[in-house]
């Protein structure tokens, strides 16, 4: 079947297509097709495209959104994890100029990528989403804008507050780099095969602060330092991260870092029998920066 005749709003023509090319839906890989056009169109209008400009595309699929974004003339490197849909994307779209696929998974080759983009975007499988979302935001260069499509329940933890059940290191560094908004949910019928959860599509601006201007492997460095701080939620702040300042300063012995980390609390104004979820991602840079520079 060809690109003509694929429809990819109909899932028979969909399972067609796939049966005629001998691949199968991945559970595992949480492989879901977009089948509602307006959808596609809002998620193309939300990335606010413009002609020539790179982009970057997480998990094309068969390449549902990947048409959309190829008659918008951009620079479009599609990110596909299953070898089966690499090649079914490279005979639908070789003859486009402005189309590459990078094959295999994207947390092993995103790094190694030279033309950086100004947008990336994706449909995220939900036991993935997170550490992919991580590794974009330690990168050296910020896109400028970033739209991923997952469930709604991860969705809400990215943009969790102080406080709340659902408020972690990842919650602390997308809100702290980026401005993180919910655009729109997707019902489950805009899919197929339908998932059993409802889907958010979240955008991501990185912010004008001092966090997204610093180096890559510093972003990094302060995200280890979070997970640090959030890996006990019942302990203190003091006691979670005397292992992250242990293995930054191995010659302090740990009353030196309990006095060091206590000092620097009590010059923010903070209470040193705080835990971190207690702390806003500000509060929390703000010790890391402390620390870094004592």
């Amino acid at each position: 079947m060809s690109q003509d005749k694929l429809n990819y709003d109909s899932p028979a023509s969909i399972r067609a297509f796939l049966e005629q090319n001998g691949l199968a839906v991945s559970k595992r890989l949480g492989q879901n097709f977009l089948i509602d056009r307006s959808v596609r169109n809002r998620i193309v209008k939300a990335l606010e495209l413009e002609e020539g400009m790179q982009v970057w595309e997480i998990g094309p699929g068969i390449g549902a959104m990947t048409i959309f974004l190829l008659e918008e003339r951009v620079r479009l490197t599609a990110f596909e994890i299953d070898y089966g849909f690499v090649r079914v994307l490279k005979s639908l779209f070789s003859e486009h100029e402005n189309f590459c696929i990078v094959k295999g998974d994207v947390l092993k080759t995103l790094c190694s990528q030279k033309d950086l983009p100004a947008r990336i975007f994706g449909n995220l499988p939900y036991n993935s989403a997170f550490a992919i979302i991580s590794d974009i935001l330690e990168m050296e260069f910020l896109p400028q804008r970033m739209v991923f499509t997952l469930q709604k329940e991860a969705a809400h933890r990215m943009i969790a507050g102080p406080g709340t059940k659902d408020y972690s290191s990842l919650s602390v560094l997308c809100t702290l780099v980026c401005d993180v908004r919910i655009l729109f949910d997707i019902g489950s019928s805009a899919f197929w095969p339908r998932p059993r959860v409802t889907s958010s599509v979240i955008q991501l601006i990185p912010k004008n602060t001092l966090i997204s201007k610093i180096s890559a492997s510093e972003r990094k460095d302060f995200l280890d330092f979070v997970r640090a701080a959030f890996s006990s939620r019942r302990k203190t702040l003091r006691n979670t991260l005397g292992f992250w300042i242990k293995q930054h300063s191995p010659f302090l012995d740990e009353a030196k870092i309990d006095r060091q980390l206590q000092g620097i609390l009590e010059e923010l104004g903070i209470e040193p029998s705080i835990r971190a979820e207690a702390l806003t991602p500000d509060e929390l840079f703000a010790v890391y920066r402390k620390l870094q520079y004592r």
